[in-house]
């Protein structure tokens, strides 16, 4: 994996002026609910309408999980954009985004949400409870403001692959991954996150 290096990173592709044009409109609002809304909103119809094309390497499944390509990083706004790749079955453990607010929305396949609410804390265990999941397909799109961060992705499909794009309040590189201990309880473990390269 190679780390991302910034806004000489972004990836030219068909309609990426367009999706840039529509992230920094919503950025520029300030507030993260009216950021987020916006994003939401506009992220839905960039992909129903196919406003802009993905590069092809973002199809490109890693049999050994899923892959984060940076497409973009504002060097003005700060915020980041990046595509994932989830290979049939693949998904995430329960984590957080490190406090920062994100825009995801399924570009291709469907994909299987589940949020998490925080019950209690002690140290570096966490109880977690599952609040529920959702079915998301192409072409929708969802939200995440701390502190109501805590969720687990994964592809259900057997057999197809699922590209989803996320807006990122800033570069993510870090993040708390939670690992079942016993009922409700999780351990608290940081992860570092790397991007993969678009080549």
């Amino acid at each position: 994996m190679n780390a991302s290096t910034g806004p000489e990173r972004a990836a030219e592709f068909p309609g990426l002026s367009v999706l840039v044009e529509m992230i920094d409109g919503a950025v520029r609002r300030g507030d993260p609910e009216a950021i987020t809304s916006t994003l939401r909103e506009g992220l839905i119809e960039a992909i129903r309408e196919k406003r802009c094309s993905l590069p092809q390497s973002v199809y490109e499944v890693d049999p050994a999980g899923y892959a984060r390509r940076e497409l973009y990083r504002s060097p003005g706004l700060g915020y980041s954009v990046v595509a994932m790749t989830w290979g049939p079955g693949q998904g995430t453990p329960v984590h957080d985004h490190g406090g920062l607010w994100c825009v995801e929305g399924v570009w291709h396949g469907a994909l299987e949400i589940s949020q998490y609410d925080v019950i209690a804390e002690q140290d570096e265990r966490i109880r977690l409870r599952a609040g529920g999941s959702i079915l998301a397909e192409a072409g929708s799109a969802g939200s995440l403001i701390p502190p109501r961060e805590y969720h687990a992705i994964r592809n259900p499909r057997t057999d197809a692959l699922a590209v989803s794009l996320h807006i990122y309040e800033a570069p993510i590189v870090t993040c708390s991954m939670f690992e079942p201990i016993e009922g409700e309880w999780y351990a608290r473990c940081m992860k570092s996150l790397t991007t993969r390269s678009l080549d």
